[in-house]
């Protein structure tokens, strides 16, 4: 299989070079995704709202790449309030839950834009 990439159309993507997922194999890698809107503004709302529209973009990648919400098998959520990880992790359980990846949440003192409160990166691998 040849190596296969998708695009959220993030102004980020083309700006910095990078595919939003990259599927070889069966493993796709998603990049780390903010709250980005398809007109390039960031999610309005607080942590998760952000982190929703996060999963959002990366379960869109991974089905646009073959995969499912129930392929992932690693998440790590970026943070830059402590405070918010309740928040984060109620969302990411809604989209992942079934899936039970290994995850990693971890604060950070800054993301690409300074409203943003997450980032988020998955893997998936597709059984078979």
């Amino acid at each position: 299989m040849t190596r296969q990439r998708t695009t959220s159309g993030s102004p980020f993507e083309a700006t910095f070079g990078f595919a939003r997922a990259v599927r070889e194999g069966n493993r796709i890698i998603v990049a780390g995704t903010g709250p980005v809107e398809p007109d390039g503004s960031t999610t309005p709302g607080g942590a998760a709202e952000q982190a929703a529209r996060c999963c959002t973009i990366i379960v869109a990648a991974i089905e646009a790449l073959g995969g499912s919400a129930a392929d992932v098998v690693r998440t790590r959520m970026l943070l830059t309030d402590p405070a918010d990880q309740d928040a984060v992790g109620a969302v990411h359980a809604r989209f992942f839950a079934e899936a039970k990846p290994a995850a990693t949440m971890a604060g950070v003192a800054w993301l690409c834009r300074p409203e943003w409160r997450v980032e988020i990166e998955a893997e998936a691998v597709i059984p078979g």
